[in-house]
């Protein structure tokens, strides 16, 4: 079975009340797996702080915290803005170095990534090309290489092959700044600025490889993704609405996709205005052998259209198998799933 199936490792979840979930999957209360999903864990241990007043996401990447500022001369730990922590010099494998300065204007890309790691090098080969083509296009874009190397002489050799720019390697202090910044749980990963410096994805790995013309650049996220090999792992992310359909039928899964987008859309910004993530990530899936392992692996029945919310998380499904799927029906699916009235099924 496919690795990207299998949910995260999750052991715990910790805010800065110290909430620490029970290490077993079995015995996660229904809270344990509400905080999971909410925060999008995706490794463990994992520490969050928050504002206790307003609830939000001061920082996602606590544990970097506690190690680069023991004694919290930092504190309250609050992002801030990317034209601060990337402030210093820039390299390009040439040996030349730049200002930050120079990134005003630009899409920028940061590229968490490492030689030791298979999938981040047969990314970085698909990103050369696209960072080419960006560029011959003439769109301001640049990339910034941020080093998860266990040697500087790994990075010089894996930096050797790209032509972009980078954190120096001995700038430990600057390079764990964007990982706390970002929340980065694992690499590869591409987050795509826009020139403020605010986020437009965090997705950009998925973008690159789904892209190869970059025709979509600078990638602003899609309300519905059509799953594929590239983007399935994100199921493991939290709760995903999940329409399977017969990809034979001509136009079958567009119509699928226009059908659940204004649903889509209506969701993502009623969470937006509140400074929150989305509680639902939305797919349309075809028929594929990614797709039929997706349905054997959730023991789903083989009928298309078929209706689905999938928890890989909390190893919970909820299936409505109808014969013809309105916008109605997915909006009261959604909506019951939402106010916790669906009963879900064991995956």
């Amino acid at each position: 079975m496919s690795s990207w199936f299998s949910p995260p490792r999750r052991l715990s979840s910790s805010l800065p009340s110290l909430i620490l979930p029970h290490v077993g999957k079995d015995r996660r209360s229904s809270v344990e797996l509400k905080l999971w999903n909410k925060y999008r864990i995706s490794n463990i241990p994992s520490l969050i702080f928050l504002d206790a007043t307003t609830g939000k996401v001061v920082c996602r990447n606590g544990l970097l915290v506690i190690r680069d500022d023991p004694e919290g001369l930092e504190f309250p730990w609050g992002p801030k803005p990317f034209r601060e922590v990337i402030a210093g010099p820039l390299l390009r494998s040439s040996g030349q170095s730049l200002e930050s300065s120079s990134l005003e204007g630009s899409h920028v890309g940061v590229y968490f990534s490492a030689h030791w790691c298979p999938p981040c090098r047969s990314l970085t080969r698909v990103l050369v090309e696209s960072y080419r083509k960006i560029k011959e296009a003439g769109q301001n874009f640049e990339i910034i290489f941020v080093s998860a190397d266990r040697s500087e002489e790994s990075f010089k050799q894996y930096f050797s092959e790209m032509p972009w720019l980078a954190v120096p390697y001995t700038d430990e202090a600057r390079r764990s700044r964007l990982n706390r910044l970002y929340g980065i749980q694992g690499i590869p990963t591409l987050i795509v600025l826009d020139p403020q410096g605010e986020v437009i994805t965090r997705q950009g790995r998925v973008e690159v490889l789904n892209d190869e013309d970059c025709r979509e650049f600078p990638w602003h996220p899609k309300p519905v993704l059509e799953l594929s090999d590239s983007n399935a792992a994100q199921l493991n992310e939290g709760p995903c609405l999940v329409l399977f359909v017969d990809s034979e039928d001509d136009g079958e899964s567009e119509a699928a996709k226009q059908l659940i987008q204004p649903i889509a859309e209506k969701i993502i910004a009623k969470y937006k205005a509140k400074e929150e993530e989305a509680p639902l990530l939305f797919f349309v899936a075809g028929e594929d052998d990614m797709t039929d392992s997706l349905r054997d692996y959730t023991n789903l029945p083989e009928a298309a259209p078929l209706l689905t919310i999938l928890d890989m998380s909390a190893r919970a499904k909820y299936v409505m198998d109808v014969e013809e799927i309105t916008p109605a029906i997915v909006e009261a699916f959604v909506n019951d799933f939402l106010a916790e009235k669906l009963k879900p099924e064991p995956i």
